[in-house]
């Protein structure tokens, strides 16, 4: 604000949040079936709200076959006891930037 006495203006000051960018990415993996598949990206910042994996085309969730962890800007995906119909393209998306293992 800048007041004159008799007159006064005010301007106000907004931020936009830089966007994530991946600093890391992915590497292949090659494992039995049966066992674990372990992928890790690592991004430019913590604050990453709109990040994803993905299996082929398919959007994955953490469950009792699929593990999502966030530690920091450490973004990682376990598949639990692997199957021949997991093989194929890992990807992670945060904004525009992807990476495919």
């Amino acid at each position: 604000t800048c007041d004159t006495g008799d007159q006064q203006t005010t301007a106000a000051v907004q931020l936009k949040e830089a966007a994530a960018t991946i600093v890391e990415g992915l590497r292949d993996v090659a494992t039995h079936e049966g066992e674990d598949a372990a992928f890790e990206c690592r991004l430019s910042q913590e604050a990453a709200q709109d990040a994803q994996w993905f299996l082929g085309d398919v959007p994955l969730q953490s469950n009792e076959m699929n593990e999502i962890r966030v530690q920091g800007t450490r973004h990682s995906l376990i598949l639990r006891k692997v199957t021949l119909e997991d093989c194929g393209s890992i990807s992670f998306k945060v904004g525009q930037h992807s990476s495919a293992a």
